[in-house]
């Protein structure tokens, strides 16, 4: 998609990276460097390069990390309180203390810097299926690599109990419904809903879907030498 398909201006769309320095399954993730670029840097390119965001700001404690958005050319307008910064602190809250230190925007863009391979295409496609649905959010998801509906609770007395009831007349693992899951990519929503609502996903929310291969989310070591993998077979 080169151009929205609607008049929504951008200075109204604020994109949101949230990036704390207490990562532990990957110390220092959000700055370790992959294709010429931090980890952060992918996600701050893609929202420059979209269409409807009008401004990109970050949101973290960590001075090593602001320190490397500012250098990609994301605005820092702010520190995150340590109280946030924690292992339990709620992503909501995240948001919701960043919209009170900015000015007002109509629209939320929330961009994790863990899935460096959405794109800014797939950041307009969402947000134009949101505008087009008449939904106040929106969020991207891709195919469940397990389907629950051959997934098993195990009693007291090691008996399977099916957590879904399979179709009637299914048989095959590919004759089943399609289920998604939420890949962490993208996070869209009115900011007057989100406020209300304090949650991107309602039975209002509308789904974008990506593929796997643009899904990944980087937790632990291997999946970020899976990207760095990627993006080196991307620049040969």
């Amino acid at each position: 998609m080169n151009q929205p398909m609607f008049d929504i201006p951008k200075e109204k769309v604020l994109a949101l990276i949230p990036a704390r320095g207490g990562s532990k399954g990957l110390p220092r993730k959000n700055v370790l460097m992959a294709g010429g670029r931090p980890l952060i840097g992918w996600t701050i390119a893609a929202a420059q390069a979209s269409h409807v965001i009008g401004t990109t700001v970050l949101s973290s404690d960590d001075e090593e990390i602001m320190a490397t958005a500012r250098a990609c050319g994301c605005a820092v307008p702010f520190r995150r309180p340590e109280e946030l910064a924690s292992d339990t602190a709620a992503t909501m809250d995240v948001v919701l203390h960043a919209l009170d230190q900015l000015p007002p925007y109509e629209y939320l863009v929330l961009l994790q810097p863990t899935s460096p391979l959405r794109t800014e295409a797939d950041i307009d496609a969402a947000f134009e299926l949101m505008v087009r649905s008449g939904a106040p959010s929106c969020v991207s998801v891709s195919g469940a690599e397990q389907s629950p509906y051959w997934m098993y609770r195990v009693g007291a007395d090691d008996r399977l109990s099916a957590v879904l009831p399979v179709p009637e007349g299914v048989t095959r693992r590919q004759d089943l419904p399609a289920i998604y899951t939420l890949n962490g990519a993208i996070y869209i929503a009115r900011i007057d809903w989100l406020r209300r609502v304090r949650s991107f996903v309602s039975a209002e929310t509308v789904a974008y879907k990506m593929p796997a291969e643009r899904s990944i989310d980087i937790d632990t070591r291997e999946d970020f030498e899976k990207f760095c993998s990627i993006v080196e077979q991307q620049v040969r």
